[in-house]
């Protein structure tokens, strides 16, 4: 068995697309996922499955989903290895003071920068970022939602699917997927 941490893009935002939490842990342990925990109302489960391929988990959450709410979502599942490497080789961890301002971008591909026409970090000084296989790791200390890095690394301009989480939410879900399972 394996111990899973499931990520959903845009729930419970402004009074759209509506998930309790209570309904949502129901929903996965009619899935047959167990000792399953959410974090926060958007959108963070950690859980116990069987040993597939993560994209197979999301998959298969994303139709529950839509079937048992009745709109689209989209899941990034990773392993509890997985987020404990992304959280192991933080590239930013000495200029990110802030951990509400420091984020990790998790993605359905790898990320190719050439839709994003020529990205440098360095014209985007305070703002930083790092770009790691499926992950982007970010660093706004003025806030994303004015944010020029996080408008630059935007699904609209790199394409695929992503969503997004701060470094605060990735500790915790790191401890909540080591206190089970």
């Amino acid at each position: 068995m394996a111990r899973l941490i499931a990520l959903l893009r845009g729930i419970n935002v402004g009074g759209h697309k509506k998930v309790e939490m209570a309904r949502l842990r129901e929903l996965m342990g009619t899935l047959g996922y167990r000792d399953v925990r959410t974090y926060v109302q958007s959108g963070n489960v950690v859980f116990t499955g069987p040993e597939v391929p993560p994209i197979e988990v999301a998959q298969r959450l994303e139709e529950r989903i839509a079937a048992t709410f009745g709109f689209d979502v989209s899941v990034m599942v990773r392993s509890r290895e997985e987020l404990a490497d992304v959280i192991a080789a933080n590239p930013l961890r000495d200029v990110a003071t802030d951990p509400s301002r420091h984020l990790v971008v998790f993605r359905d591909d790898e990320v190719d920068l050439t839709g994003a026409a020529t990205v440098d970090p360095a014209d985007f000084a305070p703002e930083a970022f790092h770009v790691r296989g499926r992950e982007i790791y970010l660093w706004a200390p003025d806030g994303v939602r004015d944010s020029p890095v996080v408008k630059a690394l935007s699904e609209k301009r790199l394409g695929g699917t992503a969503t997004a989480r701060n470094w605060r939410t990735l500790e915790k879900l790191l401890v909540l997927a080591y206190e089970a399972g």
